[in-house]
């Protein structure tokens, strides 16, 4: 579980470089390993501004460091979670759990009934993860230029 001194909050542009240094850090484990390349590895203070712009993102801070950080879009019909990052040396302590567990009350807030996301077809412990957390596949899909599916889409009911 995540410690005493951890909390969750909205961040603002003020946070984006921070935010943005989390994300690459928090993703350099799959330089070289997904294809096409993750996006998040290339992730500057502009780009975490327009993702802040395009919906929101919570971020945990433990003892005034960004420790994790989530993207959240409110759609229609559900609202979508993203680039869920925690820096490796604050894994294990539920950070990503409580990180998923506030989008979905935002969702439920937001009068939607289902969060959704994208899992890379070739990072089965990332999968593993969201079934824990209740998420069902529900779909497959590919990157821009791909003929091959190369990720899944995982759904769960909320509220």
């Amino acid at each position: 579980m995540a410690a005493a001194g951890e909390t969750v909050r909205p961040a603002d542009a003020a946070d984006a470089a921070r935010i943005a240094r989390v994300i690459r850090a928090a993703f350099a484990e799959y330089r070289g390993v997904l294809e096409p390349p993750s996006g998040a590895l290339g992730l500057d203070a502009a780009a975490v501004r327009h993702l802040l712009e395009l919906g929101g993102i919570l971020v945990c801070e433990s003892d005034g460091r960004i420790a994790a950080c989530v993207f959240h879009r409110t759609h229609a019909d559900y609202v979508y979670l993203g680039r869920l990052a925690v820096l490796p040396a604050f894994r294990g302590r539920g950070l990503g759990v409580r990180l998923v567990a506030e989008v979905e009350a935002l969702a439920v807030a937001a009068g939607r009934n289902r969060v959704r996301l994208g899992v890379r077809l070739n990072l089965p412990q990332n999968r593993e993860f969201f079934e824990r957390l209740g998420y069902r596949q529900v779909g497959l899909d590919s990157h821009t230029g791909s003929t091959v599916p190369t990720f899944a889409w995982f759904e769960k009911p909320v509220g």
